[in-house]
Parts: C-alpha cells; sequence; structure tokens
C-alpha cells in the first residue's frame, strides 16, 4: 500500500510531528509513505519523494514543514501559462491522473479550512483522502482544538508579558495585534493568561468610547498604563474589518492587518494619551511546538494513517472530548467556530476586570 501526504495552507508549529506520526506508524504497518512537496502544487507537478522514519528523525521540536507549503495551489483554479500571460484553470484531472501514475491508494492532507475545501472536492470526484485540522486560528468548528494554537497562544502570551514592562515604565497605552481571522480565540487566550487590561476580539464589536472608559478608569486607580490586545479581524462598532494590502493574491482573499494602528490613531484623535502598537504577525506561527501540540500532532499523525489504511476517505480526524475521531470533511468545512459572547470564558474576563471595549 503507497499513502501520500502534503501540507497545505500557512505554517504553524506541529506540522512535522503530524507527518512524523504518519511516517512511522506507516512503517510498523508495512505501508511506503510518499511526501508530496508543496501541498496540492507538488502533487500537480509530481515533485514528492518516499518517506523512511530516517527521515523524519529529530523533526519533532521543529516548526514549520519539511514538506513545504503554500495557499495558491487550488488544483480548481490553477495557474497555466498561456504565451505572456496566465490564466487560471480546473486543472483537478490533471492531479487525479497523476495520483494515479503515481500509484496512490489515499492522500493524506493537513491543512485550514481551505485545504479542507480544496480535499472534499477532490474526494467527490473520487480521490481517497483523509484530512487533518491544521490552523493556529482555532477555528474550526469540528475538532475541540487544533494544533499550532497552544503555542500561538504561549508566544502571544510571551509578547504580552514583555509588553507590560515597557508600558508601565513609560506610562504608556500599548497595544498588540494578533492573528486570529474571524475568531479571536488566540487573543481571548493569550489574554486572558498575559493580564491585558483590554481585549478586541470579531465577535464583540467595540468603540473608543468603551476602550477609553476603561483606560481613564485605570489612571483614576494609579495605574497609568494599559494594555490592548486586539484581534487582526475585530472592528468597530458600526464598521468593517481593517484589511492590509492585497497584492500578489490571485484568489482575492482577504488578508486582514492594520487595525492595531487605526486603533492607535483613533485613541490619540481623542486623547493626549501616548500609544504604541506592536504587530506579532507570523512570530504566532513559527518556533517550537509546545508540548501539547507535539502530542497532538502525533495523534492525528497516527490515526490519519490508519483512516487511509482502512479505506476511510472524504473524512477529517478531529479531537472531541480528549478522544480522536472521525467527521465527514463537509461537517468540518460547513461552519467556522467563534469565541461566545456569552460563554464563561468571556464572562470569567469581565470577572477579572477586562474589558472588551463594547
Amino acid at each position: 500500500m503507497k499513502i501520500g501526504v502534503l501540507t497545505g495552507g500557512g505554517d504553524c508549529p506541529g506540522l512535522n510531528a503530524v507527518i512524523r506520526g504518519v511516517v512511522k506508524s506507516a512503517h510498523r504497518e508495512g505501508i511506503e509513505i510518499i511526501g508530496i512537496y508543496d501541498g496540492f502544487k507538488g502533487l500537480m507537478e509530481k515533485r514528492y519523494q518516499t518517506l523512511t522514519p530516517h527521515d523524519v528523525q529529530g523533526i519533532l521540536p521543529k516548526g514549520g514543514t519539511i514538506l513545504g507549503t503554500t495557499n495558491r495551489d487550488n488544483p480548481f483554479h490553477y495557474p497555466v501559462k498561456e504565451r505572456d500571460s496566465v490564466v487560471y484553470k480546473d486543472e483537478s484531472k490533471r492531479l487525479l491522473a497523476n495520483v494515479e501514475e503515481m500509484g496512490l491508494d489515499s492522500v493524506i492532507v493537513i491543512g485550514g479550512d481551505g485545504t479542507m475545501n480544496i480535499a472534499h472536492e477532490m474526494a467527490g470526484l473520487g480521490l481517497k483522502v483523509v484530512g487533518v485540522p491544521k490552523t493556529i486560528d482555532n477555528d474550526l468548528s469540528a475538532t475541540d482544538q487544533t494544533f499550532g494554537f497552544e503555542t500561538a497562544v504561549n508566544t502571544a502570551t510571551d509578547a504580552i508579558d514583555k509588553l507590560h514592562t515597557t508600558a508601565e515604565s513609560h506610562h504608556r497605552v500599548m497595544i498588540l495585534e494578533l492573528m486570529g481571522r474571524d475568531a479571536g480565540f488566540i487573543s481571548l487566550y493569550a489574554g486572558l493568561a498575559g493580564g491585558a487590561d483590554i481585549i478586541l476580539i470579531p465577535e464583540i464589536p467595540f468603540t473608543i468610547e468603551g476602550i477609553l472608559k476603561k483606560v481613564h478608569a485605570r489612571a483614576e486607580r494609579g495605574s497609568h498604563f494599559s494594555i490592548i490586545v486586539v484581534s487582526e479581524g475585530c472592528q468597530f462598532e458600526g464598521k468593517q474589518v481593517v484589511e492590509g494590502e492585497n497584492q500578489g493574491n490571485p484568489y482575492n482573499t482577504h488578508r486582514l492587518g492594520g487595525i492595531g494602528e487605526v486603533l492607535a490613531a483613533e485613541i490619540q484623535k481623542v486623547s493626549n494619551l501616548e500609544v504604541r502598537t506592536t504587530v506579532l504577525g507570523h512570530l504566532q506561527r513559527g518556533g517550537s511546538p509546545a508540548p501539547f501540540d507535539r502530542i497532538l500532532s502525533s495523534r492525528y499523525g497516527v490515526a490519519a494513517l490508519e483512516a487511509a489504511k482502512d479505506g476511510v476517505s472524504d473524512r477529517m480526524v478531529c479531537l472531541r472530548n480528549g478522544e480522536i475521531h472521525t467527521v465527514s470533511m463537509a461537517e468540518a468545512t460547513h461552519v467556522q467556530k467563534s469565541v461566545d459572547p456569552m460563554g464563561e470564558l468571556v464572562k470569567t474576563a469581565r470577572m477579572l476586570d477586562i474589558s472588551f471595549g463594547d
């Protein structure tokens, strides 16, 4: 039996641990694993290599992915050169032909919602595929937690800890902009763990008045500094989210970013506060995975291999109530998970005197 494995979408801590789990468990079962480079693009271009336990030695603590990845490899909208221009075509049948030529019985696809959507569509065309959920945003509803999230929260919490000392020393308002797209999990968890004063998330629209009320209340109590954690996808009440530059993106997906600087400018317009902004950016995707993410990724890798070996297709492994299960990809990609504005974590934050700017 021969099974392929690829990583798609943005990188995150734990990808290598999944690959390692797939390869080592396959070796015990006498199954050959084909590592495909750069996501679905590698399948389109037939770039791959056989992976053995020796190839995955020492990669458990490493961030990133040894196979490479890309978020611009959709076979249903694939760039094809024609004369002096590039056009986008449905090349899904070519991908299927390549899989058959490579002799793959199944493909394990590690990625986020975009990658899972592609895998689900390919399964509809007959490709045997098993998905592994990956995103630091933790916004896939079909699983309790995605690997990479824990590490991203650790990185963000460390940043908040460091910002506290400089904010207090200079009596400043420090804004930390974090990733998360349309879900505020990273900001909420890191804000709680790091003792932020204000947490701004997409699920709870905020106002400048709400933010200043909290900052001034702290000043009246003798705390002449504040830490604001803001998720990249959050928005002022009644306004749209702030987007960064989108140059070179053929799929026109929204690239969020810039809310931290916009927020700082708005605060300074109506106050004499000294405000500084830090954008943590891709630091949240990098570095060695936390122990929890290493373990979860390893469990996902083993479970995905077992599912592929058993002929399971169009399903994704997931974590539910502490156990690994599989769920249909249609269910996995149907609804995005978001923070419950009335949930226990938000209530806990409010009881700890954290403001959401509302």
